[in-house]
């Protein structure tokens, strides 16, 4: 059977691959096993050096992989070639940093010596989603080459394109064969090897529903994982918030990758007294996004990356109007070819609309009432999901108070909610567990090994 890359912008199939077949896993299975052996015992400089020459790859060539994502998945050229770039800043920042955040700390106990220690655990499989083709393999590959561990990688079938060309890159780096591997499959054909015991961990970056099939798999084999899921990000807009501040960041980050990404702004929630005039920055803000051909660099909004899911969009904002949320822009299929949402804001959002209930994955900005500081609190939290959160408001002490009280993994302050490499990333509750990303990153995919000598 074959992959089938489609264009969504035209609509249009562009490319086919063949899916990775069982003799071909089984090798893929040996070579890491194999390769793990060779690796780990390459030194920190060893595997800095091989991180280096990937990120210089990504520089150099990042506007080739910035038109191959807007090709498979609709991504905007000019934040395909900064999503390159980022992949290249994590593989320096780990090629950096890794040594120190994984050396031995030494404990006093009643042995002459006892100290804790970091050591890879071998092949980890990462199962990866469409939305940031480069940039969430490379937040899970880099600290795990660089713990000493080697990656399998199952990405997405509509972006096998990328999925190649990021193993090309590690081949180009100077990485052992089998070090990093691709193997192109539908969802859940990636079972079998979770419960492989060449795997010894999993990670999976996307949907929820995945996040549970995959790590239902990866406990019965009594596997690692981390989660990286949903989420339905809250921005807090409080009455004595800079409004022309606030909107901004809320709107880049609601606009971000055509609204598909897991951290964008998906709830405004905005108190009362100060609710017109942030509607009407907002409306203007999101009206003025140009949507259009992702392979033009004036456009700040593509295709959505497959027929589906828009649809699926449409269904939530259809239903929330009817369940009482008001339209303020967009809200209709444009007519022609291609994947294509407007920029769209619903106000009057509540508890029981899937607006405020269930994901929003694309340009949709839901605008959430709030009567008080406490109100917006409790509406933050009225969600399954804890990805993460914004507060905006000009007192920081009282800024810091109210985040406190947010059940999320990350809280910013003044500020849109992005990944780091310097930062640990995850969420809590139904957006997963575990960290990736800063020295909390690193140490998920090591055994912390106790030594005690006497």
């Amino acid at each position: 059977m074959s992959l089938q890359s489609i264009d969504p912008t035209t609509g249009e199939p562009f490319a086919q691959y063949e899916e990775t077949n069982p003799d071909q896993i089984d090798s893929i299975l040996r070579e890491a096993t194999k390769a793990f052996c060779t690796w780990r015992s390459v030194s920190f400089e060893g595997r800095a050096e091989v991180l280096r020459k990937a990120a210089a790859i990504l520089r150099e060539e990042r506007s080739d992989f910035a038109r191959l994502m807007a090709r498979e998945m609709g991504k905007p050229i000019r934040q395909g070639r900064s999503e390159a770039e980022k992949c290249a800043w994590v593989c320096d920042y780990y090629a950096d940093n890794a040594e120190e955040f994984l050396r031995a700390q030494s404990v006093e106990t009643d042995a002459s010596r006892s100290y804790v220690a970091f050591v890879p655990v071998g092949p980890v499989l990462a199962v990866m989603p469409w939305n940031f083709p480069f940039w969430q393999v490379f937040r899970f590959v880099a600290p795990a080459l660089m713990a000493g561990n080697v990656a399998i990688v199952k990405h997405a079938s509509n972006v096998s394109g990328c999925a190649l060309a990021i193993a090309d890159i590690f081949s180009r780096s100077g990485l052992p064969k089998g070090a990093f591997s691709t193997v192109l499959l539908r969802g859940a054909d990636v079972l079998p090897l979770i419960a492989d015991r060449a795997v010894a961990a999993v990670t999976v970056t996307g949907s929820t529903p995945a996040g549970r099939m995959v790590a239902a798999a990866a406990g019965k084999a009594l596997k690692k994982s981390v989660l990286e899921l949903g989420g339905s990000d809250p921005y807090l807009v409080l009455e004595d918030a800079d409004l022309d501040l606030a909107a901004k960041a809320c709107v880049t980050s609601r606009l971000i990758n055509t609204g598909q990404s897991c951290i964008a702004a998906k709830r405004f929630i905005v108190i009362r007294s100060r609710l017109a005039e942030f509607e009407n920055k907002v409306v203007a803000a999101m009206e003025s996004a140009t949507m259009g051909d992702p392979a033009n660099e004036e456009t700040d909004l593509g295709p959505l990356a497959r027929l589906d899911l828009r649809e699926e969009l449409h269904r939530q904002v259809e239903q929330s109007v009817q369940r009482g949320a008001k339209l303020l822009l967009g809200g209709s299929i444009p007519d022609g070819p291609g994947a294509f949402y407007p920029a769209t804001v619903l106000t009057n959002v509540a508890p029981g609309m899937p607006a405020h209930d269930e994901e929003l994955f694309g340009p949709v900005a839901a605008i959430v009432p709030a009567v008080d500081e406490a109100d917006a609190v409790f509406l933050a939290n009225h969600t399954v999901f804890g990805l993460g959160a914004a507060v905006f408001s000009a007192d920081l002490t009282r800024a810091e108070r109210v985040a406190a009280e947010i059940e999320t993994g990350s809280v910013f302050i003044n500020g849109f909610v992005k990944s780091d490499p310097r930062l640990p990333f995850g969420g809590i509750k139904e957006s997963g567990y575990g960290r990736e990303l800063g020295p909390f990153g690193i140490r998920e995919f090591v055994n912390i090994k106790t030594r005690w000598i006497r």
